[in-house]
């Protein structure tokens, strides 16, 4: 049986819980106990490792991260980067080997600055929008078939960027993805109060206004504990937009449903940028990726999504969008 199909056959759906229109169904795994890595924001603030521009000059689709201890440091697709020349988000999840110097791919999520904040980049307490992270996750897909790298479309990045505030009426000066996470607080922090994981919740399904949209899962039930709020932020963006009263959530068949889709998904596989192998899944409702890394599934996220959501950005693929100037210096096609 391949990897996800398997992680996914082991784990347990319970009761959800609701809030307004977004809804969470716990996912139990069986336990590893200690994960053997820690996470990128514990790194940062350890001092365990750091993230830089790849030059003095800069590329947007590229970051260097080092990993400057001896432990082992997952990096989570979807995590924010803030600082340096502008903020950016992580394409894919990475298991970076200690003393290890990887160039990771990114996608920028402030489009109107290019100057220097600081010369390393810190980890923000949020994810990309879940919607746009659905894009992405196929964006990617299309990028690795094609024999690209690891690249997302960035116009339709910044277009899910710009849509999501104009619809929230948020002002951003460099259309900062971070200021709409910031100006939209209140209502995130309400939901993220609404969902505490539960002791052995390795995972959890997400549905907005009755209808089941992504899925996160982790080998640990402690990486899940961490990282639960940072996922709520995200799916809560998308919940607030498309408010709803009186939602009922999503029936328990359609959650099934909709893991067995990610079971009979096609799969592909990479060698990861690091340590493991890089699963793609896709199909007509879902897209995502794994990380397989020391004989199991470290992380998965899928989505469910449409077709046609634009075309991948890669190594062989075609530039379908323009630079802006004041970035054009620091684009650099791979």
């Amino acid at each position: 049986m391949q990897p996800i199909a398997e992680a996914l056959s082991r784990v347990k759906l319970d009761e959800p819980a609701q809030f307004k229109n977004m809804t969470v169904f716990p996912l139990f795994g069986p336990s590893n106990g200690a994960p053997g890595y820690v996470l990128l924001g514990d790194a940062l603030k350890r001092k365990l490792a750091h993230v830089t521009e790849v030059s003095e000059s800069g590329a947007v689709r590229e970051l260097l991260f080092y990993n400057d201890s001896d432990e082992k440091v997952l990096l989570v697709d979807g995590e924010e980067f803030v600082g340096a020349r502008q903020n950016r988000i992580l394409n894919v999840t990475l298991l970076v080997g200690g003393k290890q110097k990887v160039v990771i791919p990114v996608s920028c999520v402030e489009q109107e600055r290019w100057a220097w904040k600081s010369r390393h980049f810190a980890s923000a307490d949020r994810t990309l929008i879940a919607r746009a992270r659905a894009k992405k996750a196929q964006q990617v897909n299309a990028s690795l078939r094609q024999g690209g790298g690891r690249y997302a479309n960035q116009a339709e990045i910044w277009s899910d960027i710009s849509a999501k505030a104009a619809c929230l009426r948020v002002s951003s000066s460099t259309e900062a993805m971070a200021d709409i996470y910031e100006q939209q607080s209140p209502r995130i922090e309400d939901c993220v109060k609404a969902f505490a994981p539960q002791p052995g919740q390795a995972g959890a399904v997400f549905a907005i206004n009755g209808r089941v949209t992504g899925v996160e899962l982790f080998d640990s039930d402690a990486t899940f504990r961490k990282f639960m709020e940072k996922l709520v932020r995200s799916y809560a963006m998308d919940a607030i937009e498309e408010s709803t009263p009186d939602v009922k959530p999503p029936v328990e068949e359609a959650v099934r449903r909709f893991l067995d889709d990610m079971k009979s998904a096609a799969l592909q596989r990479f060698p990861a940028l690091a340590e493991g192998e890089d699963l793609r899944i896709e199909s007509d409702t879902v897209a995502g990726g794994a990380l397989y890394a020391e004989n199991r599934l470290m992380h998965l996220c899928a989505f469910q999504v449409e077709k046609s959501l634009g075309r991948p950005i890669g190594r062989g693929g075609s530039i379908d969008f323009e630079i802006p100037a004041f970035l054009r210096r620091g684009y650099r096609r791979t």
